[in-house]
């Protein structure tokens, strides 16, 4: 893939580490709130937070409209880092494809 050459070999950020560390500290409110108000368990948001769990298209619906921005958002953010991490565990056997020439 390309792109900005600072950034590689890094790994998009999964969606939990976005909202442990940038959403959550900003809202200030308990996980316990977080959770009843996305009508989810505690535990599946822990899961998702601790990046056990996926941001399913389900949970992005949630969060964008909880936080107040788009479904689309969360789930780029799950299709990135599932790509980049498939990617480099692949990476011999995509090595191994010959493309085919325009």
């Amino acid at each position: 893939m390309s792109g900005n050459p600072l950034l590689a070999g890094l790994a998009p950020a999964h969606p939990g580490e976005v909202l442990r560390e940038d959403i959550l500290p900003a809202v200030n409110l308990p996980k316990t709130e977080i959770a009843r108000r996305l009508g989810i368990s505690r535990q599946t948001l822990y899961d998702i937070l601790e990046e056990r769990q996926p941001v399913t298209p389900a949970m992005a619906l949630r969060f964008g409209r909880l936080f107040g921005n788009s479904a689309e958002f969360w789930a780029n953010l799950q299709r990135d880092h599932d790509l980049r991490t498939l990617e480099a565990g692949m990476a011999d056997e995509l090595a191994g494809i010959e493309p085919i020439a325009a």
